[in-house]
């Protein structure tokens, strides 16, 4: 319990800190997640926290499902649907990209990084399709170990955020783009209307509904653990384990009930509690590393520079197939690499009246990203081992 409210309280500092206008640009450049991993790292290193405990051993089971089933209960698949076929398409483009790209470019590097870099290639797949989430539960399927970690969250922090601004940088020439490949910039039109009805309904959260979040949360989490363990692991090296059989337990039931009335949870925060049972995780995870894992960080920049290669490759494929203009590939990038933080300011720049559209392709994309990061884990475990 002290190491528990030690790392509480850091991750508090953290997100106390990110909202006081006098540090905002310094948490835009950097955002709270490495801080909040990096941290006990350093707080570790200096013999504060402990490099092993039991609180580990009871976080990675029951916050991650927590966590996952809260953010997939706040799914509105209905809105994500009337999005339209080329939104859609482009998001999944991108989604085969980045499943495609990983195992390509761990083939280019390996023999000059780790034997389990795969692992971290792995759970930065998960990163790259859907976001944080879906990084540690990829991590944990795969059993990728927090000094593996550790280089790739600084691949997804570099070279994430340096392709988003390129994106930005590349919205200047959208129309010359959109006119030399003929795009059908009737499609953005076409879903925006489709998105006019859209509704935003918040409310502040009361004692009820944070009692009835948790306990929904806690007990979603605990029946997805104990109904994976009778299931057998899957694959050598194992792929689908037991986490992952609870992960994809939690996930497609919480997806199931985001289509009754338990979607209404996200009007009180649901995914707010989702997110910070998250960062209790992450920091947990942080305090297990060894910073001196994070110096081989110059080749996975490398290799990831290669995975967004190929994943921008695949896009514009699919863009000339279905004339997607430029829009579409920034924001169905983005909606993999960057997620539900990234998508709608890529999709804003482009078109102001469009953000919407960016955060509903991340949604889509993070549903897409748990199934399709476990592939992608898969196809990396043959090239890796």
């Amino acid at each position: 319990m002290a190491v528990f409210g030690f790392l509480a309280a850091l991750v508090a500092g953290v997100f106390w800190l990110s909202g006081l206008p006098r540090f905002k640009k310094l948490f835009d450049v950097v955002p709270p997640v490495i801080y909040v991993y990096f941290l006990p790292m350093l707080t570790t290193t200096a013999g504060i926290t402990p490099s092993s405990s039991p609180l580990y051993d009871w976080t990675v089971p029951y916050l991650l499902l927590f966590a996952l089933l809260l953010l997939m209960v706040a799914v509105d698949v209905k809105s994500i649907l009337r999005l339209g076929p080329t939104a859609l398409f482009m998001v999944t483009a991108g989604t085969v990209g980045i499943i495609v790209g990983g195992p390509v470019s761990l083939l280019l590097f390996k023999n000059f990084l780790p034997p389990d870099a795969w692992t971290g290639f792995a759970a930065l797949s998960g990163s790259w399709i859907g976001g944080t989430a879906n990084m540690v539960a990829i991590a944990e399927s795969v059993g990728t170990s927090p000094d593996a970690l550790g280089p790739v969250i600084v691949v997804d922090t570099v070279v994430g955020y340096g392709w988003m601004g390129v994106l930005i940088a590349l919205a200047a020439f959208q129309h010359r783009f959109d006119r030399r490949t003929g795009a059908n910039t009737a499609a953005i039109e076409d879903t925006n209307r489709r998105l006019a009805e859209l509704s935003q309904r918040r409310h502040p959260t009361t004692l009820r509904d944070a009692v009835v979040l948790i306990g929904l949360g806690m007990a979603g989490a605990v029946a997805a653990y104990e109904a994976a363990q009778l299931l057998p692991p899957v694959g050598d090296p194992t792929i689908i384990s037991r986490t992952t059989w609870a992960i994809l337990i939690v996930v497609t039931g919480g997806l199931l009930l985001s289509f009754t009335r338990a979607r209404e949870l996200e009007e009180v925060g649901a995914s707010a509690f989702g997110y910070t049972a998250l960062y209790l995780l992450l920091a947990g995870i942080g305090a297990q590393a060894d910073l001196k894992a994070v110096l081989a960080a110059p080749l996975y920049l490398a290799a990831g520079a290669v995975w967004i290669a190929i994943h921008l490759a695949v896009l514009l494929v699919a863009a000339r197939l279905v004339r997607a203009p430029l829009f579409f590939v920034a924001t169905g990038s983005m909606a993999n690499i960057g997620g539900a933080a990234s998508a709608p300011v890529v999709a804003g720049v482009y078109h102001p009246a469009m953000a919407p559209v960016g955060l509903l392709m991340a949604v889509a994309g993070y549903i897409l990203g748990i199934y399709g990061a476990i592939a992608c884990a898969w196809l990396l475990s043959l090239v890796g081992t």
